[in-house]
């Protein structure tokens, strides 16, 4: 006959230091756009290589990020994120045809997307 001892449950992690169920949700939907968003925008603001993707594909590439920023604003709206990097993705997908303020744009907005892909917090 086995015997069964009542051992108390070993808690890994303090439940100090446990996140509460909003902090410790998986990215959302604005999430993911913003990331898609920041990778987009990385790549366009590569000096030679993203001026020669947009030129050569007749900036179709500008309007993608544009209904990809718009997607991630409605979303952050929704979702009580930080509009900030879809703010700037749009106004970057259209005055993103000047050559050298496209450029600063593009890296600009990636950086915001990049912090606002993984932010946590609800801010702005």
């Amino acid at each position: 006959m086995s015997e069964q001892t009542n051992q108390p449950e070993l808690e890994v992690i303090p439940k100090e230091a446990r996140l509460s169920p909003s902090e410790s949700k998986d990215l959302t939907v604005s999430n993911y756009l913003k990331l898609t968003a920041a990778i987009l925008e990385s790549i366009m603001a590569i000096p030679i290589l993203g001026g020669f993707i947009v030129v050569t594909l007749v900036w179709i590439p500008l309007f993608v990020a544009l209904i990809i920023h718009i997607l991630a604003l409605v979303f952050s709206i929704r979702e009580k994120k930080s509009k900030l990097g879809p703010i700037l993705g749009i106004v970057t997908s259209l005055i993103a045809w000047i050559p050298f303020v496209g450029f600063i744009m593009h890296v600009i907005t990636a950086i915001f997307n990049w912090i606002g892909a993984f932010d946590k917090k609800h801010v702005i």
